[in-house]
């Protein structure tokens, strides 16, 4: 089992390479890899993240087969059947490492913001239930005066986001919750940059001494 700050040093050095254009993967590894995963699993991390095309995971952070336990929702919002895929990750494959990965300029994020403002009444349900799930997180920010800088409030509320899901997985699961008091879980929050590649850790982390 790797533990949970070993598994974020993997992804900090994965996500450097990323950035920096230096790959570690190659297609002969992934075929030996695929033939020794058949018969199972133990993904060093879990991650919660954003449906978005612009973000996907394994290559963001350089990894390869069965290195990640993926898990991807628009605005990486925090359901009960996405709590229950975390659960099963920690519970069934002793991942210790769970990362609610979210990005800049989300588009579930501006959405949330527009309906927020501008109510859309023809909004189809499916959609306006993703923006329930956001909006709590969020909503304060127009009472600041944020509402005034359209970038600095959407910069903000991608951040909020991910805090509020970091929150709502750590307390919304008592499976979770133990598994953090008792066996090393920890749950933390990022933030990818489109522009950069840059994930940049910045919810939940220990301190340092």
């Amino acid at each position: 089992m790797i533990l949970a700050l070993e598994a974020l040093a993997l992804l900090r050095d994965g996500n450097h390479r990323f950035a920096s254009q230096v790959t570690s993967r190659d297609t002969v590894e992934s075929r030996a890899r695929r033939l020794e995963l058949a018969a199972g699993q133990e993904p060093f991390a879990a991650i919660l993240g954003c449906s978005d095309s612009r973000v996907p995971v394994e290559i963001v952070f350089d990894q390869g087969l069965g290195d990640l336990f993926v898990i991807r929702v628009a605005g990486n919002i925090v359901a009960p059947s996405l709590i229950g895929s975390v659960e099963f990750a920690a519970e069934q494959f002793g991942t210790r490492l769970v990362v609610v990965l979210g990005h800049s300029r989300c588009g579930a994020i501006e959405t949330t913001l527009q309906q927020l403002q501008r109510p859309v009444e023809n909004q189809s349900r499916n959609l306006h239930s993703i923006v329930d799930f956001i909006r709590p997180g969020i909503e304060k920010l127009l009472l600041s005066d944020l509402r005034n800088d359209h970038d600095a409030l959407v910069r903000e509320a991608c951040r909020a986001n991910i805090r509020a899901s970091v929150n709502h997985l750590r307390h919304g699961s008592d499976i979770i919750e133990n598994l953090i008091q008792n066996a090393g879980l920890m749950v933390v929050g990022a933030e990818y940059s489109l522009e950069t590649g840059l994930v940049d850790f910045f919810e939940n982390l220990p301190s340092t001494p």
